[in-house]
């Protein structure tokens, strides 16, 4: 069941449907949105509807960006792992070769 939840951004009122389990994480939603509408305001001075699309624009782009950044990382840290065990491989093997050197 869903409850309809009053929100304001920029100033402007928006009824919500949400439900009560949900309540908070929307209300941090909001202020996050409306502080994200406001600082783009005032650095652009733009209001209205290229505001709004100007932001959902900038926060898709951030959404994207750090969905796509664990991937990242992960391949990163697979990269330092593999290079690791080449450079003990490779130390491994000067070690031997340089016993090997003193038996002859």
């Amino acid at each position: 069941m869903s409850d309809t939840l009053e929100v304001k951004l920029l100033g402007k009122d928006y009824r919500v449907a949400c439900k009560p389990a949900e309540r908070e994480a929307l209300l941090a939603a909001v202020a996050f949105l409306d502080g994200k509408l406001k600082e783009a305001g005032d650095k652009t001075r733009s209001s209205g509807e290229g505001l709004a699309v100007m932001v959902a624009l900038n926060l898709a782009h951030e959404f994207l960006a750090a969905k796509n950044a664990p991937a990242d990382l992960a391949a990163a840290l697979e990269s330092e792992s593999i290079q690791r065990r080449i450079d003990f491989i490779e130390a491994k093997l000067d070690e031997s070769l340089a016993q090997h050197e003193q038996l002859f």
